[in-house]
């Protein structure tokens, strides 16, 4: 019987739909008849005048205990029942039901009674007031509105009590004296349940009875009025606001012994901190003026300052928690007790913040006191840093850790630039503290201290600024002979240079300077060519002199001994010397080239039957000596003045130009040959 249940479905007259489901076991109709009268006694008034739809769910049970309980209906619920819908199972009590006609009863019953199948059951009543046991639409969980009954009759009983103690306590404050009603108090002050508890069960009850109601169309979940009519919300609604209002009394009620007590205890305590603020805390702060010479000197006093202030901090917590306190009395309102709660909390303010704001004062005045000597500190330590730097003699290995070196003295210079600048700002904002520091001495005369502080600041900030300016001053000589060091390397490193690109070009004369032409414009070219590239050998040559020039020059400016300038300049030398003595041997074997050439192209262009060809038979021989000589030059290398010998290429290159010159040598042959068979036949003819 746990789940007999009004699901909050209507039938088509709104009237409430009730389901019973009755199961194989034994249904007692004791029970039964118990749950019907707890259900039937929820809904309004208004609910039941629409009568009700029994769904009798008799799928699972057998054919008498149905009848038993449509019959029982007939004694509990009459008059509110209008029909009872009979859920049959398939086919299984079509002959026993012919014993008993249930329509033939009605006049009896005071009702009508339909036997239906499931299926079938939405022709009387609509598929979405159906819940899907029944094949509808309608959602309903049964143990959820058990659950949420059970808490709605909790709720009902202990608000209820609790309603009638907050009312006889309530009640009792509002009569007699002050005296009975501070005793009345006393004997109910605390009810049996808490009412905070009680309220916000309510709330929750009150908050999911609105969701279910307001969640129908958003959340998937359809609502019907069961929840205002079965669950009773105006109810609810009632309650919690009698609660409120009750419990509003009750809480005021308290708050009014309290805050009678609370008044006395404030005035106690506010004399306490204003006594003692204005007395020994006073009294610490005029003792202490001092701002340290060093770091550790300014850590002590700090260290001092915070002892005081840890003593200042007990009593400040006493004056939060007492303007609290002032605070809370002063919005309740009561006339009588504003003016000395005002004036107390005034004069708790002005004794707390003035001694705040001058432990605040000393704390920044240290503190910045602190810094001034951190900040002279590490500019000492920079200070000291250069010089250190400064006082070692310079020995790079090279150009680039000179200039690496030349960088960190910069950068330590721009940070000393930076420190020094620092150490001013600070100074200056620490002697703007101090002369200000006169308004806190409580009529006592501390120029002395003042003047000393002053003095030991600006002695500070000046010492460090010769320091600077010395520091400075070598930096400057340092930084000349540095440059002239780079410049010196930069003169070894680009002859050094000079030298490589002179033995390349050395390496490229003989290894592709090698074509003679194949006539004699071309070979014109190629020496013209040549002569340029001996004028850039020539500019390379002259350049690696100037910069070794310049290294000597450099070198007794810095009296030291260059580094690599010493085998530089024979190595120069000597590469220049080799370029030479090939040069020639190269401009030797295209001058002759040229000769060749422009004799056999002149040989070779001559026509035979000019008469003159015959009295030039000498050139022939001429050619021939040139073409020998130059072939013999070929197979010669080039030697060096330390006796070192070089070839011109490759032997197949070589081998490849003397063939060019042999086969012109066999062209001018057969014109010599030409020339002399006119020359025989004349004397015949």
């Amino acid at each position: 019987l746990l789940f007999l249940s009004e699901t909050g479905g209507k039938d088509r007259r709104s009237g409430l739909i009730l389901t019973i489901p009755l199961c194989l076991e034994q249904t007692s109709m004791d029970e039964l008849s118990v749950t019907l009268d707890y259900l039937l006694s929820i809904p309004s008034e208004k609910c039941k005048a629409r009568g009700f739809t029994v769904i009798v769910d008799g799928r699972k049970s057998q054919w008498n205990i149905v009848k038993t309980v449509v019959l029982m209906l007939q004694n509990v619920v009459p008059a509110e029942v209008s029909l009872v819908c009979v859920v049959k199972p398939d086919e299984f009590w079509d002959k026993k039901v012919t014993h008993f006609c249930f329509w033939k009863e009605k006049d009896r019953l005071g009702f009508e009674v339909i036997l239906v199948s499931a299926n079938k059951l939405t022709r009387y009543i609509e598929p979405c007031q159906l819940t899907e046991d029944f094949g509808g639409t309608l959602t309903y969980d049964h143990m959820d509105w058990l659950n949420k009954r059970l808490v709605f009759e909790k709720f009902t009983k202990e608000s209820t009590s609790l309603l009638d103690e907050l009312a006889l306590i309530n009640n009792g404050s509002d009569k007699g004296t002050q005296q009975e009603r501070e005793r009345s108090i006393d004997l109910n002050f605390l009810p049996s349940v808490d009412p905070e508890t009680v309220l916000q069960t309510g709330h929750e009850l009150l908050s999911e009875l609105q969701q279910r109601r307001f969640n129908g169309s958003d959340g998937g979940v359809s609502w019907s009025p069961m929840d205002d009519e079965l669950l009773a919300q105006p109810q609810v609604m009632k309650l919690l606001d009698s609660l409120r209002e009750q419990y509003t009394r009750y809480q005021e009620v308290c708050r009014q012994r309290s805050k009678r007590t609370q008044l006395e205890e404030i005035q106690q305590k506010v004399m306490q901190v204003v006594n003692w603020l204005e007395g020994p805390g006073s009294e610490q702060l005029r003792t202490q003026w001092g701002i340290g010479d060093s770091i550790r000197a300014s850590q002590a006093l700090q260290q001092k300052h915070e002892e005081i202030e840890s003593q200042h901090s007990e009593w400040f917590a006493v004056y939060v928690e007492l303007n609290q306190q002032i605070a809370a009395l002063l919005n309740a309102g009561d006339e009588e007790d504003l003016v000395e709660l005002k004036a107390l909390q005034q004069q708790l303010s002005d004794v707390c913040y003035r001694q705040a704001s001058q432990l605040e004062f000393r704390q920044n005045l240290l503190q910045a006191a602190l810094e001034f000597h951190s900040v002279a500190q590490d500019l000492s330590q920079q200070l000291d840093g250069l010089l250190g730097m400064l006082c070692v003699d310079v020995a790079p290995a090279d150009g680039a850790s000179i200039q690496q070196t030349l960088k960190l003295l910069e950068e330590k210079l721009k940070s000393v630039d930076v420190g020094l600048q620092g150490l001013r700002e600070k100074g200056q904002s620490l002697l703007d503290q101090i002369s200000n520091q006169a308004s806190w001495a409580y009529g006592k005369d501390v120029t002395i201290e003042n003047k000393e502080n002053v003095d030991h600041i600006q002695g500070v900030m000046e010492d460090m600024q010769l320091r600077k300016q010395r520091c400075e001053d070598m930096v400057d000589v340092r930084r000349l002979k540095m440059l002239q060091m780079v410049q010196l390397f930069k003169c070894e490193e680009d002859a050094a240079q000079a030298v490589e690109w002179l033995s390349e070009l050395l390496d490229a004369l003989l290894k592709t300077h090698i074509r003679l032409g194949d006539d004699a414009q071309e070979t014109k070219v190629l020496l013209e060519k040549h002569r340029k590239f001996v004028d850039v050998a020539q500019s390379t040559y002259d350049y690696g002199r100037q910069l070794l020039q310049a290294t000597v020059v450099l070198c007794q400016s810095l009296r030291c001994t260059s580094r690599s300038s010493g085998d530089t300049l024979p190595r120069l030398n000597r590469v220049w010397k080799q370029f030479t003595v090939t040069s020639e041997e190269r401009v030797h074997r295209l001058e002759t080239a040229v000769a060749f050439h422009s004799t056999a192209e002149k040989i070779l262009q001559e026509c035979p039957e000019q008469p003159e060809a015959f009295n030039e038979m000498d050139q022939f021989d001429e050619i021939e000596a040139v073409g020998k000589s130059l072939l013999d030059r070929l197979t010669v290398p080039v030697v060096y003045p330390d006796g070192s010998e070089q070839y011109f290429g490759s032997p197949s290159d070589m081998a490849s130009a003397a063939e060019h010159i042999r086969e012109k040598m066999k062209l001018v042959s057969l014109k010599k040959q030409q020339l002399r068979q006119p020359e025989a036949t004349t004397p015949e003819s």
